[in-house]
């Protein structure tokens, strides 16, 4: 007999979960492919504003575990939160992120964020230059584009260890978390009623990913003419 379930995460996040991994592995996967890629890559950038964009005001109007205000927690409730992972036989239930998981989810967007803005402003110093190379001068640029990869790093960073926490959940503290990003529901038993979100709001969602599109036309359109990049 199943146990009945109810609805925690919402189905635009869950996409915007996925889309946001798939687009940072497609991104290393097109740099390190070289020349070549470079367009798709630059591509890719332009798509991950768009998803940073719906993300962040998403954040503010999505459903209530979607929301920022539901799971950034106080440096107090942080640590004893973790005094409780590493202490117990159980880690605390939470419905939807936990405090360290919010963290990790802002620090995510912050690294990703500066990562697409730096990427504007980039060149390979052959051919291939951001949107905003002309905006900035060529010593600036170089600059961001040196910030651009080594960033990237810290990204990288930050995917290991939000993997070996999962993995800590599930073979230590007998959590599974990721099916619930899959599915969007979690056991009735863990989740109080008053808690459950009732419908993922995709009218509103198509909404935001309107204003996401229209933010990413507008900073194409407003891009300065394109320079060739310096070969002093």
């Amino acid at each position: 007999m199943n146990q009945p379930r109810r609805l925690v995460w919402d189905l635009p996040l869950r996409m915007f979960h996925w889309l946001f991994a798939a687009s940072i592995l497609a991104s290393w996967a097109t740099a390190e492919a070289g020349f070549n890629w470079m367009k798709v890559h630059m591509r890719l950038g332009y798509f991950m504003i768009g998803l940073l964009c719906f993300r962040l005001i998403w954040g503010f109007i999505g459903p209530r575990h979607a929301r920022f205000g539901n799971f950034l927690a106080s440096p107090t409730r942080v640590w004893r939160y973790f005094q409780g992972l590493i202490g117990r036989s159980e880690a605390i239930h939470t419905v939807g992120h936990n405090p360290l998981g919010g963290l990790m989810v802002v620090l995510m967007l912050l690294l990703v964020m500066l990562q697409v803005t730096t990427g504007l402003f980039s060149t390979d110093d052959i051919a291939w230059t951001g949107p905003y190379y002309g905006a900035v001068s060529d010593s600036t640029a170089q600059k961001l584009t040196a910030i651009h990869h080594l960033n990237f790093n810290f990204i990288l960073a930050a995917i290991v260890l939000h993997l070996c926490a999962i993995g800590y959940y599930a073979l230590v503290k007998k959590q599974n978390l990721v099916p619930a990003m899959w599915t969007g529901h979690k056991h009735a038993d863990a989740v109080p009623a008053d808690e459950a979100i009732t419908h993922s709001h995709l009218l509103k969602a198509l909404a935001v990913i309107a204003v996401a599109a229209l933010a990413v036309f507008l900073v194409l359109h407003f891009a300065p003419p394109a320079a060739a990049p310096s070969t002093d």
